[in-house]
């Protein structure tokens, strides 16, 4: 009864779509990716170079939204170089994703290190502040749910139609998609494979940036080294359960943050009785059985992984 109660409170849900807010950007960009053909791996050293660019920019006396265009900046920096060895290289696309989160991550270390040697506690920024629009967040529950949060997570929200209508009302996303299904025909049109898959990477990986950035940007006011904390895996196993569709994997963003929610608050009321570590379990057990309930289905693009060779059949 306690878990239904806690259920129909609006902190409880303003906390779920916070928390969902990292995880859209960051399903949107591998997403975007892998429409395209493109595997990223790299998702979790993007994110965290995403969260030490953004923070650092702010913190050497930048702009909150500068940072947020500095940190897609690096992000999609990255995904030109997952681009040159995957798409024009030809290369494994595992492998090459996992290098890039390596070196990624450990960038982003190294330079908090380079910056701060010296300090005990993450210096603090003034982060992204709640909106709050007139009227909006007066709608009783669904006001102070969705409206009493920072630019961010409106912009992901935003982020979500554009991606969609992008790739289902577009030429460049019918593209993207032809890419991602059947590049020959792509060739066959005259268009550049090579250039659809790049792009596609790039602004993949400058959504994950933004979704990294979010966290010592809106969520935090510091940045601390392991802050994405697997959020980057648990973005690719989201599109997986939304079927490479952008609407189903808000929806899939948000049953996970939900279930993180939950495990944060039963966590909070049980005490000490039961490890913790059971209730950090609990959301990745139960976004498991969520996608293996979803993905048996799923219709995944038929060119995922597979290297495009010009003149090829």
């Amino acid at each position: 009864m306690e878990i239904l109660n806690f259920l129909l409170e609006t902190g409880f849900w303003m906390a779920t779509i916070r928390m969902a807010t990292p995880l859209i950007f960051g399903t949107l960009g591998e997403l975007l990716c892998e429409r395209a053909g493109v595997l990223n791996l790299g998702i979790e050293g993007i994110m965290a170079a995403g969260c030490m660019a953004g923070w650092t920019w702010v913190y050497m006396g930048g702009d909150l939204w500068t940072g947020v265009l500095f940190a897609a900046f690096i992000g999609g920096l990255f995904g030109l170089l997952h681009a040159l060895f995957t798409v024009h290289l030809g290369l494994s696309q595992h492998v090459t994703g996992l290098g890039i989160t390596m070196l990624a991550a450990s960038l982003s270390s190294f330079v908090f290190r380079m910056l701060l040697p010296r300090a005990t506690t993450p210096p603090k920024i003034v982060p992204f502040q709640p909106l709050d629009p007139p009227l909006l967040t007066d709608i009783p529950f669904v006001g102070q749910v969705l409206f009493h949060q920072s630019a961010l997570t409106m912009a992901a929200f935003l982020a979500v139609g554009a991606v969609a209508y992008v790739l289902y009302r577009t030429p460049v996303g019918l593209a993207v998609r032809m890419a991602g299904e059947n590049p020959m025909a792509v060739e066959a049109q005259g268009l550049s494979v090579f250039a659809i898959r790049t792009w596609a990477v790039v602004a993949g990986s400058a959504l994950m940036a933004v979704g990294g950035a979010f966290l010592t940007m809106s969520a935090f006011d510091a940045y601390y080294i392991g802050m994405v904390n697997g959020r980057g895996w648990i973005c690719i196993a989201l599109v997986v359960f939304s079927s490479w569709k952008p609407g189903k994997a808000l929806l899939g963003c948000i049953l996970f943050a939900a279930f993180d929610a939950i495990q944060m608050r039963v966590q909070q009321q049980s005490g000490m009785t039961i490890p913790y570590q059971f209730y950090l379990m609990m959301p990745y057990a139960f976004s498991i059985i969520a996608l293996i309930i979803m993905s048996r289905r799923a219709a995944y693009p038929k060119a995922l992984l597979i290297p495009f060779r010009k003149g090829e059949r």
